[in-house]
């Protein structure tokens, strides 16, 4: 089975207290009932720099990414299949699905 990152783009939309907590307990139970194609589940990430190949460092990302998920598939359609279904899509975040490739030694 492949490997296949989900990357997490872009902010979603503003929501209340409630409203965030409802998402929360959504997008919870999309990753518990991937069950066993969940390699690694929820990946926020932060304080994000960019360097450009001048080597200049600057502040925040270039892609927008906002975190990752990492689950395996038995092929393109079914890891899109899996994508489609992220409660992220439902407050305006986007996804980008990209198989891993194993570089071999």
């Amino acid at each position: 089975m492949a490997h296949y990152l989900i990357t997490y783009v872009g902010t979603p939309r503003e929501m209340g207290r409630d409203e965030g907590r409802q998402h929360m307990v959504k997008y919870r139970d999309w990753l518990d009932n991937l069950g066993d194609a969940v390699i690694s589940a929820a990946n926020p990430v932060r304080n994000t720099k960019t360097i450009d190949s001048e080597g200049r460092i600057s502040e925040g990302s270039v892609s927008h990414m906002s975190g990752y998920s990492i689950i395996q598939a038995e092929s393109d359609e079914a890891a899109l299949a899996i994508a489609q279904a992220c409660p992220y899509l439902e407050v305006g975040g986007q996804l980008e699905v990209s198989e891993l490739v194993q570089l071999s030694s």
